[in-house]
């Protein structure tokens, strides 16, 4: 079953975030309200002091501001508890680069309301979910646990996704970007491209 459209559960848990401009980080609740209003992106990993994850995360720091600019919170999320997230942050050269929030999912309510816990494991698999501003998933993808993902292409989803919702009767062609020409969907057009 497709997840696209879905609205996110309600939800309220711990993060640890640590903005750029403050000596140390703090622990803050992050709540489905907190979502609403704007654009967000909910990158799942599998776990803390991991292989790839860091990998990942350090992609989308590196990245954050851009994200910003285009008026979209990220959000990171693993089943590691936010002490975890902060011992993690404070160890790690990739993790320590991270200002943006570290959702700690335990329980798992998050990773399972999208369908992406594995019970085995007691992890959640490797999603990305572009959340709209009605809370509303409008882009999703899940990856195998061993194949990392790219920020950069996250980004122009998301700059992609923000302009077919200002602009519902144009189009996004593969490999769009903010400027690039866009396709308005008519009969003629059917075949030719």
């Amino acid at each position: 079953m497709s997840l696209l459209n879905k609205e996110i559960s309600e939800f309220s848990v711990q993060a640890f975030v640590q903005p750029a401009d403050a000596k140390k980080g703090e622990f803050r609740t992050v709540s489905k309200a907190d979502l609403l209003g704007g654009w967000s992106v909910l990158f799942f990993y599998p776990a803390d002091f991991t292989f790839i994850c860091p990998t990942e995360l350090e992609d989308l720091a590196n990245l954050y501001g851009k994200f910003k600019e285009a008026g979209c919170e990220i959000y990171s999320v693993s089943c590691d508890t936010h002490f975890v997230h902060k011992a993690w942050h404070e160890s790690s050269e990739k993790a320590g680069k991270i200002n943006y929030p570290m959702l700690a999912d335990p329980t798992g309510s998050l990773a399972r309301d999208l369908e992406i816990y594995d019970e085995a494991s007691g992890m959640a698999d490797r999603g990305t979910f572009v959340i709209n501003p009605e809370g509303r998933v409008v882009a999703y993808e899940v990856n195998a646990g061993n194949v990392g993902r790219n920020a950069d292409e996250l980004l122009r989803k998301v700059e992609a996704l923000q302009f077919v919702a200002e602009h519902g009767d144009e189009v996004c062609p593969a490999k769009w970007t903010p400027g690039a020409e866009t396709l308005k969907p008519t009969f003629d057009l059917v075949g030719l491209l």
